[in-house]
């Protein structure tokens, strides 16, 4: 009977250790991507059983190989396109035939409602599971490399032999255990890791963070015995090293449903009947064997099809993007795939076999311990240019609002490369934003000199040729449709001569976050100052106290708030102003102006910089009106670059006479953002998010994810500008992910961020934080604003971090 854990393996020998080893799944994709027909046909000889088995839980037995047939060909047309999975096709094979179906019934018109995009690279959560990817496992489980999520996905969840997953892999069996010894410890850090960054309480942190050496027996008594009695006191602990203890279990349990659905035990059984692989190859596919010398044609597994249809559609996929003929790969290297997750290697080999304690498998028993073979890469020839690019959604993409979408490069190798042209694949959904739309420019910032236009499916994009060790990066404004699917990440390619490079984004559109507003790459770092339009009234006792900080009346809820005049002008009724230092020999590359006050009526604010006697009346681009506790609260934004950048680098700025309402419990003032070259800063990446979220009330905790800041462990400055925070209320928190900041300003207490403090500005700021943190960016970067009793209006972040060389 055969195995179809692996199907037929069969081997293509290449000598790796003097061990004959089968060509992997990865390799035949990477062979089918450059039109090698027979390749394709090995990996449906592998899968096609899993498949069916997949299927017949589904439809008739009738209906199931029309489903298989359809899967296959839309798998194979991704690849032909660039796109589809790097190394774990039987997950991906599997998510493709439920959607298929899924959709198979909509058009039959079983189902209400219309078809929607599918999206491959992310599960397909059947409604009745609707929650189970927001486990932590099965969240753990999706952000380890794809050849991890394979190894775990057919030794734990399958449970093949080593024997049969070996062909899949291209390793021996000892090489299978111990990869799979690999994954199973980077799973446990990737799960403990999304519980710490869940800002769990502070006597659980250093808890949390022995929990992995425990269950892997690798603690000192002492800590041992430390670990058990808090996990004996804490519920939720003991779950979570109840988790650790079986991720085995954990696996089967969740992400078993999540990736093949409710019907996941049925498949599991089917697995093991003979009857799912009976058929045999399909002839179409026998008849591409035995013209494997002749020219690669797309080979489709189907009844329907044939190999001269198969041909046409291989050529059509060839194309480029804006359909010109796509050229010849050459040696180049492509990109690593965004993870949300990277779970950084342990101390000694990254790949050797596990030691004979281990709680779920042993690894290979006697002799030296055997290395995981890398995956074979091309070498490229010395001296010439060598690129790698990334394509990252900045912030988040949400739809209906603008967003960014970032293709960063870099040249590794020795010499300058050719012209570049760059292929931008943007998600269904979203398009490049037209010029002359909303008065934003297609290309965010400096363009380092890329030309960009729209074309089919994304935008293509040229520059000249890049220096040897120079990076260069090109950010897309896009606009996102109100109804874009969720979850398929933009993709690009570039060309540079014989050289191609491809790239993907692990994330696409999303239902909420923080879309980006502006992003650089270069020497740069990010400022903020503020102030208040609303105080204390002079006249009070203990006014002047409070504007020191001092005493127990430090909240605008105190006080009847009344507005401020701090100018020399006359023409002005409300003022304030904030001292702004710029780096020695910096210039501003992206000017922000943010204002906000209670009330749902909105406007435009005056604003002057220093050196200049005549205020510039600035209208609002944008606008966005919440509901806070005490009522209705505006936040708006306007871009003034062009009037900050030929300012003075140290003075006050001033704003005056934005629409406001005076007061207990009012809040009224304004931030200037800024995004400014630093000739002593390393060369780094920029971003400036709009929230305009509230936090607290019903919602106590939101997390904005920090897409397109890739580095970790490396140090990030963040400004953030809220309204309405009060000093005396605490329990404000603001986390990226290595627990609570403290703010650089005010009473610099990680427990209350939002206290009324502002940069440039000495005395307490009524309702207005304009604050800045420093912490080190995690492997999943994010933004975490967490509130007590207080109820504030988060308005937005700029983050800068460094880029790694």
């Amino acid at each position: 009977m055969r195995n179809v854990c692996a199907g037929q393996p069969f081997v293509i020998v290449r000598p790796i250790m003097g061990v004959e080893l089968p060509q992997s799944d990865a390799s035949l994709l990477e062979a089918a991507r450059q039109g090698d027909a027979t390749a394709y046909g090995r990996l449906y000889e592998r899968h096609v059983a899993a498949a069916r088995a997949m299927a017949r839980q589904l439809v008739r037995r009738a209906e199931a190989e029309d489903v298989v047939t359809e899967a296959f060909t839309k798998i194979l047309d991704l690849v032909g396109r660039g796109g589809g999975p790097e190394s774990g096709f039987r997950t991906y094979l599997l998510t493709v035939v439920r959607r298929t179906v899924h959709d198979r019934s909509k058009l039959a018109g079983r189902q209400a409602g219309e078809v929607e995009e599918y999206d491959p690279a992310v599960p397909f959560v059947d409604p009745a599971l609707a929650g189970l990817e927001r486990s932590l496992i099965a969240r753990a489980y999706l952000s380890l490399p794809e050849r991890w999520r394979a190894v775990l996905w057919h030794t734990q969840v399958e449970r093949c032999k080593p024997a049969a997953v070996a062909p899949l892999l291209g390793l021996s069996s000892n090489g299978v255990a111990a990869l799979a010894y690999r994954a199973r410890d980077g799973l446990r850090r990737a799960y403990l890791q999304m519980h710490l960054g869940a800002a769990p309480p502070h006597d659980c942190r250093p808890v949390l963070g022995k929990m992995g050496a425990y269950v892997r027996g690798g603690l000192a008594r002492r800590d041992a015995r430390a670990v058990e009695r808090h996990v004996d006191g804490c519920e939720e602990c003991h779950g979570v090293i109840l988790e650790l203890t079986d991720v085995n279990r954990g696996l089967r349990v969740l992400v078993g449903p999540l990736i093949a659905g409710p019907m996941f035990g049925g498949y599991a059984a089917a697995l093991a009947r003979p009857d799912v692989a009976e058929g045999g190859p399909h002839p179409a596919i026998r008849r591409l064997w035995r013209a494997r010398r002749r020219q690669p044609v797309m080979l489709v597994a189907g009844v329907a099809l044939t190999v001269a249809a198969a041909a046409s559609l291989w050529q059509t996929a060839g194309k480029a993007p804006d359909g010109t003929p796509a050229t010849a790969t050459v040696a180049a290297r492509p990109s690593e795939p965004v993870r949300a997750v990277s779970v950084p290697p342990q101390a000694g080999d990254p790949e050797q076999v596990p030691p004979q304690d281990d709680p779920d498998q042993a690894g290979p028993r006697g002799g030296e311990p055997e290395r995981v073979p890398p995956p074979p890469v091309e070498k490229e020839p010395e001296g010439q240019a060598r690129l790698r690019a990334t394509v990252d959604v900045l912030g988040a993409l949400v739809r209906a609002q603008p967003g960014i979408v970032g293709l960063r490069l870099r040249n590794y190798g020795a010499r300058p490369s050719e012209e570049l042209t760059a292929y931008v694949t943007l998600p269904p959904g979203v398009t490049l934003m037209p010029p002359a739309r909303r008065g934003l420019p297609a290309v965010v910032g400096p363009a380092d000199g890329w030309e960009c236009r729209p074309s089919v499916g994304g935008a293509r994009c040229t520059r000249e040729p890049l220096a040897a060790g120079r990076a260069t990066a090109v950010f897309l404004r896009v606009a996102v449709a109100r109804r874009a699917p969720r979850g398929t990440g933009p993709a690009a390619r570039v060309d540079a001569g014989p050289l191609r490079v491809r790239a993907r984004a692990g994330k696409g559109v999303r239902a909420t976050g923080a879309p980006a507003r502006f992003a650089a790459d270069g020497k740069v770092t990010v400022r903020a100052v503020g102030n208040a339009l609303l105080s204390c009234p002079d006249e009070s006792p203990g006014c002047a106290q409070a504007r020191r900080r001092e005493g127990g009346r430090r909240d605008n809820d105190l006080w009847p708030m009344t507005a401020v005049d701090r100018d020399d002008t006359l023409g002005t009724g409300t003022s304030s102003g904030a001292r702004l230092s710029l780096p020695k020999g910096g210039r501003v590359v992206w000017a922000g102006l943010y204002w906000s006050a209670g009330g749902a009526n909105t406007g435009p604010i005056k604003f002057r910089p220093p050196g200049r006697r005549d205020y510039a009346t600035i209208r609002p681009s944008h606008v966005a009106v919440r509901e806070l506790p005490q009522g209705p609260a505006y936040h708006a934004f306007a871009d003034v670059t062009g009037l900050v950048a030929g300012a003075r680098r140290t003075g006050v700025w001033w704003a005056a006479d934005a629409p406001m309402e005076e007061g207990a419990s009012r809040h009224a003032g304004w931030s200037l953002v800024l995004v400014v070259t630093d000739p002593a800063q390393p060369y780094s990446q920029a971003m400036v998010l709009d929230a305009a979220t509230v936090v607290g009330g019903p919602v106590r905790r939101v997390r904005l994810p920090l897409g397109g800041l890739r580095p970790a462990a490396t140090p990030a400055r963040t400004a953030l500008v809220t309204w309405e925070g009060d000093a005396d209320l605490k329990g404000d928190k603001v986390s990226l992910g290595s627990g609570a900041l403290r703010p650089a300003g005010g009473d610099r207490d990680l427990a209350n961020v939002f206290d009324g403090s502002s940069g440039g500005v000495a005395e307490l700021t009524f309702g207005v934080d304009v604050d800045t943190v420093s912490a080190e960016l995690g492997d999943d970067p994010g933004l975490t604003i967490a509130t007590g009793k207080d109820a504030v209006l988060f308005g937005a972040a700029a983050i800068t971090v460094r880029a790694r060389s």
